[in-house]
C-alpha cells in the first residue's frame, strides 16, 4: 500500500512537473519573438535619422540651452545588450563619423542607451543614460569633469550606411 502511494505521488508530481514545464514552452516562444520584432523595430526606428535637440552643461549657465545634434546612419543589434551604432556628429568645430558598440537595456518596452565610463577616441570617458520613446529623446550625460541633460526628437534624414 505505501510502494503504491510513493509510485502515484511520484507519477503525479512527474506529470504535473511535464506539465508545468510544457506550459512554459510557449511564454519563452513568445518572449523570443517579441525581443526579434522590438530589436528589429528599434533598428528601423534609429538608422537613418538623426537626433536632433538641446543639451545642457554644468559648466556654463543654468538657462543656457545648446544646439545639439548626433546622426545615426545605421543602427544595429548584435547580441546581448550590444548594439552597432555608426554614429555622425559634430563636436567643438569638427565631425566625427564613429562605429560605436554601444549597450542598449530596456526599461519595459523603452530602450535606453546606458554608457558606463564609455571612451570616445579624442573626446574622453562618459557615462550616460539616454531613453527613446516614440519620436523623442531625453537624458544625462557626464564625463570630463561636466555633466548636463540632452533632449530632443528623432527625425528622418537621408543618409544610409557605408558598406
Amino acid at each position: 500500500m505505501i510502494r503504491r502511494r510513493h509510485i502515484l505521488v511520484v507519477c503525479t508530481a512527474t506529470l504535473a512537473l511535464t506539465f508545468s514545464w510544457a506550459l512554459s514552452q510557449p511564454a519563452v516562444a513568445d518572449e523570443a519573438a517579441d525581443e526579434a520584432k522590438r530589436f528589429a523595430a528599434l533598428e528601423q526606428q534609429l538608422s537613418g535619422t538623426a537626433l536632433v535637440g538641446y543639451s545642457t552643461d554644468s559648466n556654463k549657465k543654468p538657462d543656457e540651452l545648446r544646439d545639439d545634434s548626433y546622426q545615426l546612419v545605421m543602427v544595429k543589434h548584435l547580441q546581448g545588450d550590444s548594439w552597432m551604432v555608426q554614429a555622425k556628429f559634430h563636436y567643438r568645430d569638427q565631425d566625427f563619423l564613429l562605429p560605436l558598440t554601444l549597450p542598449i537595456r530596456w526599461a519595459g518596452d523603452t530602450p535606453v542607451i546606458s554608457l558606463d565610463e564609455f571612451p570616445v577616441p579624442g573626446l574622453g570617458k562618459f557615462d550616460a543614460r539616454v531613453m527613446i520613446y516614440q519620436d523623442h529623446y531625453a537624458g544625462f550625460w557626464s564625463g570630463a569633469g561636466h555633466s548636463g541633460h540632452i533632449f530632443g526628437k528623432v527625425e528622418r534624414t537621408d543618409d544610409k550606411p557605408s558598406e
